[in-house]
Parts: C-alpha cells; sequence; structure tokens
C-alpha cells in the first residue's frame, strides 16, 4: 500500500518582498494588502468597490493566505488547505494611456489575458509548461492548475465600471489534497521551486505588463502587444481546447458538439457542428466544455468543467 504523501512546508507569504515600493512601482500597483483569513478576495473586493470606490484603484491587489468560501464560475466552491495555493484577486478599472475608458465587450479577455500570465509565470518561475483551457482554466499535463474568475463590479459615479480579477492557483497541494483527480499542483510536478511569493511575484508582473499593453491598444486582441504577437494569437497559440471535438453544455439543457475551431473578436469559442454550422459560445454561457469522442471510437468523453 503506497504510503500517503507528507504535507509539506507551507511558510506564509512575504510580505516584506510583496510591498516592496520598487516592485510595486515597476509594476504600476498602488496598493497590496496580504489577510491570513477571509472568505473570498473578489468578494472583498467586489464590496470595497461598491462601498468606497476611490480606496481601491486600478491595480489594487488582494492575496489571501486561506479562503474558506471561495468561488469559481458558477458559483462553484472550492477549498485549500490554508498557505497551500496563491489565491489572489485585483481591481480593474480598464483606461488607454489617455484615460479613456476600454469598451466593456473587451472585458471578455481579460481572464484570457490572466490565464496567459499566470501560464508565462509557471514556465520562468518553477520550469512548468502550461497550456490553457477556454474560458479560464490553466492546465498541466491535462490537469487543472489554476483557475480565473472575472466578475464585474458595480457602475458607481465612474465612467469605469471595475472588474474583479481572481486567481486561484494550486502550489503545495498533494495527491490526497487535490480537489478532484483532474486537478495537479505546482508541487506534483516537478517544480524549480514552490515558493508562492515568487510565483505571486512573477505573475503580477507580467499580468501588468500585459493588461497595460491591452489597455494602451483601447482592448484590440488584435494588436500587438507588449513587443510581440497580439493576444489573440498568443492565446489561440497555447489554447488547448482548440483543434478538438468538444461538447459545450449550456443552461436549459442545451449543448452543441463539434469542432472548436477558433476565438472570435470577443474571445468567444467557435465551434463548428456535423452539418458545418458555427456556433458562438461565450464564457458567461457555457456551463461546462469537455473534450468529446463519438461513441463507438477510443477515448470517450474526460475533462472537467
Amino acid at each position: 500500500m503506497e504510503a500517503a504523501q507528507e504535507i509539506p512546508d507551507r511558510p506564509p507569504l512575504d510580505q516584506g518582498a510583496l510591498s516592496d515600493a520598487a516592485f510595486l512601482t515597476a509594476n504600476g500597483i498602488p496598493q497590496l494588502t496580504v489577510v491570513e483569513s477571509t472568505g473570498s478576495t473578489n468578494a472583498d473586493l467586489l464590496r470595497g468597490v461598491t462601498v468606497d470606490p476611490r480606496a481601491w484603484p486600478d491595480l489594487s491587489v488582494l492575496a489571501a493566505e486561506y479562503q474558506s468560501a471561495a468561488r469559481g464560475r458558477l458559483d462553484r466552491l472550492w477549498e485549500a488547505p490554508a498557505r497551500s495555493s496563491v489565491s489572489v484577486s485585483v481591481v480593474l478599472r480598464p483606461v488607454n494611456a489617455e484615460g479613456r475608458p476600454l469598451p466593456t465587450q473587451c472585458y471578455s479577455w481579460l481572464s484570457l489575458l490572466a490565464a496567459l500570465a499566470l501560464r508565462e509565470a509557471l514556465l520562468e518561475t518553477a520550469g512548468i509548461p502550461a497550456e490553457l483551457k477556454w474560458p479560464n482554466d490553466v492546465l498541466v499535463r491535462g490537469r487543472k492548475i489554476a483557475g480565473i474568475l472575472a466578475q464585474l463590479g458595480p457602475m458607481g459615479d465612474g465612467a469605469v465600471p471595475p472588474v474583479i480579477l481572481g486567481t486561484g492557483l494550486n502550489v503545495t497541494l498533494t495527491e490526497a489534497e487535490l480537489p478532484v483527480p483532474t486537478a495537479t499542483s505546482v508541487l506534483l510536478e516537478q517544480p524549480a521551486t514552490v515558493d508562492r511569493t515568487s510565483l505571486l511575484k512573477s505573475y503580477l508582473s507580467r499580468f501588468a505588463m500585459l493588461y497595460r499593453s491591452f489597455c494602451n491598444a483601447d482592448g484590440d486582441p488584435a494588436a500587438g502587444m507588449a513587443g510581440g504577437p497580439s493576444l489573440h494569437k498568443r492565446v489561440e497559440h497555447v489554447l488547448t481546447t482548440l483543434g478538438k471535438q468538444v461538447r459545450a453544455q449550456l443552461p436549459g439543457d442545451h449543448e452543441i458538439i463539434g469542432h472548436a475551431s477558433r476565438l472570435d473578436e470577443y474571445g468567444s469559442l467557435l465551434v463548428v457542428d456535423s452539418g458545418g454550422h458555427e456556433h458562438v459560445v461565450t464564457a458567461g454561457d457555457v456551463v461546462h466544455l469537455r473534450p468529446w469522442t463519438p461513441p463507438g471510437e477510443t477515448g470517450g468523453e474526460s475533462g472537467y468543467a
């Protein structure tokens, strides 16, 4: 019988390194707060931008060592041991260099932008190659290592509706602690490091760079950004969903089965069914998106929401 995996050391986030003025200034982060425990960092920031909007400017960050009521898409609950994950939320108030608000229809790209930044941080910091699963997951070897949740805040009296962007990265979870068998953690992927502070700093740095470039391009996903290809091309290049047969489950027991061909200009997934009809599947509508194998063929349905 295989012995249970030993629980690893789980030191706290290094608040000194995270509050370093040079780091914050270089990335345009006005404030970064770490709390020991909370229900949900996304819920906290949604409440904050509602009660006192001016206290939470663009790129304000809230991280937690433990969340008791964290939620993913469609209010799915998840929980992880204290200090085993990177749990962080960011306030976004997207405007370009002239202060002009971005069109809200481009907000659907923000989750994908965050997933791309996290993928790059995992490779740079931990040496782990990852892929993206539409609409909001980061995978390693087909197993979920992180999820992203973007929530629209209140319009209030300002011209820019805020977005709260939450990220949950499994770092030192053991096999026994994984929420589902189709999950993984940094620890389980032979990483160069499991230092959560380094992972968080790398993620925030990469996110801030991509986000500012996206904003300065007026939210155009086809524009070149940060000295390289467009956001649209970068995401499609690492999106494991594309090129596969998928089953998209929609509200009301509706479903679409077909070939996931590409993303449109709003970050929606285009699925071509057996009749050649192209369907637009939006992140806000899809309940589950899973790989699909026709009956009688080997493989079977697999994957997870």
